[in-house]
């Protein structure tokens, strides 16, 4: 039977899709701090750059964008957008042009948000039922969802909480094969190796998974596969084996070839952020201590940590009345500018 399961915590919601104890789809939701996609827009047009095929546009909270089209826009003008990519991999919001609305303000202004990553795994499984371990966000979905709703004490189990963590290591079990995934600002590298001793069967083996942690993990853009154990020009008869193994993604990856170098070249378009992006920000460290606090019950109300995950609390409100909330006690957070990045402590 196919579920939908969201446990929540302070600033977020992880979301996994499961059948009986096989990981469908996997996504993070935060309430506080949404990534704005689909959000429709008025804004207002910074600078035009024809030669990037749009222009830079303003958003009402300061935040700053890139519209694509082909029609001429005048700098200063408004005009409406919705958001195609959210913000990721250090490149800001990517719209496209939408209607205007009727009596349109004045300035740049959100007019209506996008749907969440839960409603669109609901919406993706529309006869699964929707467990939630906090009856909070039943205020947050649309109403067309709340016949769906079922309350639980737990939302994930031990099993499913390891098979969520698993998604942000940077190694997956592929089977007969390991594979290494390495994001970078240009693209996804993916090694696969093996202990033993792999061959042509043993990577088509592999694809069927490789497929699902690409799906689970939200990997996109180009991504480029360095099969194990096959030579360099047998390579390219990998290529309809791994198209078919991506064949059922919602995405719809473009399976473009091998490279000369024999790799594997495959493009995923780029819409929210991917799960290592969202889980190894400071905001996403920031939450994980706030989980960590509660879950171990740990004493103390000052959370002393380093900026970057100070100021990601600060950004998050609606993420620290939560946790004060479920705490019943106050938090008081002191920066200390000389800790490392991930630097945190609780007294």
């Amino acid at each position: 039977m196919t579920e939908i399961r969201a446990a929540c915590s302070p600033g977020e919601v992880r979301i996994a899709v499961t059948d009986h104890d096989t990981l469908l789809d996997a996504a993070i939701w935060r309430p506080g701090c949404p990534d704005g996609l689909e959000d429709w827009h008025v804004v207002r047009v910074q600078k035009a750059a024809p030669a990037l095929g749009g222009a830079f546009v303003l958003l009402e909270d300061g935040q700053s964008g890139f519209l694509s089209t082909r029609e001429a826009l005048i700098e200063g003008a408004l005009t409406a957008a919705r958001v195609s990519r959210a913000a990721q991999n250090g490149k800001g919001l990517r719209l496209r042009r939408a209607d205007i609305p009727t009596g349109a303000p004045s300035g740049p202004k959100l007019l209506e948000r996008g749907p969440t990553p839960l409603d669109e795994l609901a919406d993706r499984y529309p006869e699964a039922p929707i467990f939630v371990d906090d009856p909070g966000i039943a205020a947050k979905l649309p109403a067309r969802l709340r016949p769906r709703l079922q309350r639980c004490q737990q939302a994930f189990d031990g099993a499913l909480e390891a098979d969520f963590d698993s998604l942000g290591s940077p190694e997956a079990d592929l089977g007969l094969l390991t594979a290494s995934i390495f994001p970078t600002p240009a693209l996804v590298a993916i090694d696969l190796d093996s202990t033993g001793a792999p061959d042509f069967k043993g990577n088509i083996a592999a694809f069927p998974e490789l497929a699902r942690q690409i799906r689970l993990r939200n990997l996109s853009g180009t991504i480029l596969v360095d099969p194990a154990g096959v030579k360099t020009r047998k390579r390219p008869a990998l290529v309809p084996f791994l198209r078919e193994a991506l064949a059922g993604d919602p995405l719809k990856p473009d399976v473009l070839g091998a490279t000369p170098s024999g790799l594997l070249e495959l493009t995923r378009p780029r819409r929210r952020p991917p799960l290592h992006e969202l889980l190894s920000s400071p905001h996403g460290q920031a939450l994980s201590i706030l989980r960590t606090i509660l879950r171990e019950n740990r004493p103390g109300q000052t959370l002393t940590a380093s900026i970057g995950l100070v100021r990601a609390l600060e950004n998050d409100p609606d993420a620290l009345a939560d946790f004060i909330s479920r705490r019943a006690r106050p938090l008081d957070l002191v920066l200390d500018p000389n800790a490392p990045p991930a630097s945190w402590s609780l007294s």
